[in-house]
């Protein structure tokens, strides 16, 4: 039955639509918010799917460039690949949600939210996200939401929820807050440079928008929701479990205690084959294969158990550091000959190399979305390769998790990139996992700051980047430790994963992932405190230490740039007709040039010399010939009645010959030569445009 329901979201009217479309998945709804317009679409599979160990969820979001009135770019005018931004939204919708299905659940499900129109004053983010809530609230699917999202700015210092498309373009935070009525779930930020005291009240405010449409959502629920249906259980066998606990404990929290993750690992494997030998014991030849369930998740219970209880109880990490200390810390630029910048961050485990390379106006990034950013000249990328955990696999092509690490440390790094005015290349930085123990997108903040300063691009100020973790007792919500810089273990056996990059002065970006049902405010102030206490360490005392300040020039192999400004009417004598003009000038002096529809020019040229000669190529074509002005020029032609001066653009004067000296001149050759250079007066331009100069006026008298 087609249903339809109304409420307000910052102020504007939201709706969210049942019964008409997809009515064959478990649960579809169409989120309509201004002339935005989602439809969400929930399944799940009616069996788990067999001999996996974790709940499989994927998350789509779908651009649709039908939604903006566009046909896609590509050969066969069709949405190809997921774009970038369509990756990093469909994470943003994933992660809040994840923690509300239940531990045991193993059956597919699959989130699909496919944008059908977009008006760029109201978020088709936010709309996904209360889409996929709607929609799996009122499905039969298990789940314990239902949960909400919405953007926040921060615009002439005050905070606007879901700010429109003017809004953000002069915000100073981009930040996307999902959570349930009791608690924050998600939080996705970019920032310039903002104080925790308002990145946290932005939070809160934010939290209260989510509490109006989490209750509207629950509403919905009541009056149309499903019965959630029954699923087979993958839990352990708890007479097993227990006998493991009591044989295995002590060995496993031995086993779990090394600063170094190899040792670690190898301790874990060893209790786990004891673990396997007990499964033996209990149930013949066969358990290996018949209880391989068990055997495995026992293991991970167990040595999350002992990790967890060794850090909340005894205030104790594995690696043997304090609830606040950070890894021992080391960094070093310059490392690589060729390379424009090169940055190497380590953290105790965790190796990082950046790379930055600059390119001209035409290596920008094109954008083919449906929202109204075209093009991009910082770009971050981040690669996880295998070896950097010690394993064995083939490189592919990179996953949402790389794209999301990726666009994290980019955005972290957006506030202090200088503009294009400023520094007029176009900026590319590749982040190497080369080691990893947690927290490499952190390091490749850290990274991405070295590399940058160590190729003359005078960022602002130096970021750094940091992750705390968070252990909570469930029986206690007030029982809870925040560890600041986790590892890998305290990461996959933790609550959370608090990401945050920023200046000393300020958080530049955000990302949070949670395993529990939520954070409350307390949890994250925390967070934030601890953050800036190593954010500010690690900028004076490793990063500073390595560079103090930007290199004074840009590599001798990054491209060398000239900028000018040109009138608008003399750019089409720049180019000339069919590019002539501009082609002869590349090819004569070996130089890029890009010509914008502001007049503003840029030549690029590995040589600074070939920059120079073409700059004066065009200053010559643009300038205004003025009466009374002194040019110089190269004398082109001689007749028997005087020379003619090359003024350069194109243009050219007659220099009589009665107008070369207060001598008496003979003969022109007698005084110049062809490919002479002369400093020349403008006495006239005649009616029809001929330009007439003197040499005689300039003479010593």
């Amino acid at each position: 039955m087609f249903k339809v329901y109304e409420t307000e979201l910052a102020g504007r009217k939201l709706t969210i639509e049942t019964g008409k479309f997809a009515n064959q998945a478990n649960g579809s709804v169409t989120v309509r918010y201004g002339d935005t317009v989602v439809m969400t679409n929930v399944t799940a599979s009616k069996e788990p799917r067999e001999g996996v160990d974790f709940f499989p969820l994927s998350v789509d979001y779908e651009e649709k460039l039908y939604a903006v009135g566009k046909i896609p770019g590509s050969f066969n005018r069709r949405e190809g690949k997921a774009s970038d931004k369509a990756i990093l939204v469909s994470r943003a919708i994933d992660r809040p949600i994840r923690p509300l299905f239940p531990h045991d659940f193993r059956n597919d499900v699959c989130v699909t939210n496919t944008v059908l129109s977009v008006d760029q004053d109201y978020s088709p983010e936010v709309c996904s996200n209360i889409g996929t809530s709607a929609a799996l609230s009122i499905s039969d699917i298990p789940w314990a939401g239902p949960t909400s999202a919405v953007q926040v700015g921060y615009v002439d210092d005050k905070i606007v929820i879901n700010p429109t498309e003017e809004q953000s373009k002069k915000s100073r935070l981009h930040l996307t807050v999902a959570g349930t009525e009791t608690k924050i779930t998600m939080i996705e930020a970019g920032a310039d440079e903002i104080p925790n005291e308002t990145m946290l009240e932005a939070i809160k405010e934010a939290h209260k928008e989510i509490i109006k449409i989490c209750k509207f959502i629950s509403s919905i629920k009541e009056e149309i929701g499903k019965p959630k249906f029954e699923y087979k259980s993958f839990s352990i066998t708890p007479e097993f479990y227990d006998a493991v606990v009591e044989k295995f404990e002590n060995a496993m929290y031995e086993a779990v205690q090394s600063n170094d993750k190899e040792v670690r690992n190898d301790n874990v494997d060893k209790v786990a084959e004891e673990i396997k030998n007990l499964a033996i014991e209990m149930y013949g030849e066969n358990a290996e294969e018949e209880h391989s369930f068990d055997i495995a998740t026992s293991v991970h219970d167990l040595e999350k158990a002992c990790v967890r209880k060794m850090i909340l109880t005894e205030k104790k990490r594995p690696d043997g550091r304090g609830i606040e200390d950070i890894r021992p810390l080391s960094a070093e630029v310059g490392l690589l000959p060729r390379v424009h910048g090169s940055g190497l961050f380590s953290r105790g485990q965790t190796q990082v190399l950046t790379i930055a390379t600059l390119g001209t106006k035409k290596d920008e990034q094109e954008l083919d979305g449906i929202d109204s950013e075209t093009s991009k000249r910082y770009m971050h990328q981040y690669n996880f390769p295998s070896y950097s955990v010690g394993e064995a696999r083939p490189s592919k092509a990179p996953g949402r998790r790389e794209i999301g690490h990726g666009a994290l440390a980019e955005r972290a790094l957006v506030p202090v990139i200088p503009s294009e005015d400023e520094f007029p290349y176009t900026i590319r930085l590749v982040s190497e996992v080369l080691e990893s123990n947690g927290s490499t997108s952190q390091a490749s903040i850290c990274g991405s700051t070295l590399a940058l300063m160590d190729a003359g691009v005078p960022i602002k100020k130096p970021v750094a980047g940091i992750s705390t973790g968070l252990i909570t007792n469930p029986d206690d919500p007030e029982n809870y430790i925040v560890l600041t810089d986790i590892q890998d273990i305290e990461d996959f056996f933790g609550d959370m994963d608090f990401k945050v990059g920023g200046t000393k002065d300020g958080i530049t970006a955000i990302q949070v992932d949670i395993k529990i049902d939520g954070l409350t405010y307390d949890i994250i102030e925390k967070a934030f405190e601890r953050t800036q206490k190593a954010r500010s360490y690690i900028i004076d005392e490793v990063i500073l230490k390595a560079i103090p300040q930007p290199r004074a020039d840009v590599s001798k192999y990054a491209p060398k740039i000239i900028q000018t400004m040109i009138p608008v009417e003399k750019i089409k004598d720049v180019i000339g007709s069919g590019g002539k003009t501009i082609n002869k000038i590349i090819d004569e002096n070996n130089v890029k040039i890009d010509i914008q529809e502001d007049g503003r020019v840029s030549i690029y040229a590995e040589n600074i010399e070939n920059a120079k000669a073409a700059f004066k190529t065009i200053e010559g074509i643009t300038r205004d010939i003025e009466v009374g002005s002194i040019y110089n020029g190269v004398v082109s032609r001689i007749t028997s009645f005087g020379a003619f001066i090359d003024l350069g653009g194109g243009k050219e004067g007659l220099l009589h010959i009665s107008k070369i000296s207060n001598k008496r001149v003979e003969k022109v050759e007698d005084v110049l030569s062809i490919g002479d250079e002369v400093n020349v007066k403008v006495s006239e331009i005649d009616n029809q445009g001929r330009i007439n100069l003197n040499m005689k006026d300039l003479e010593a008298r």
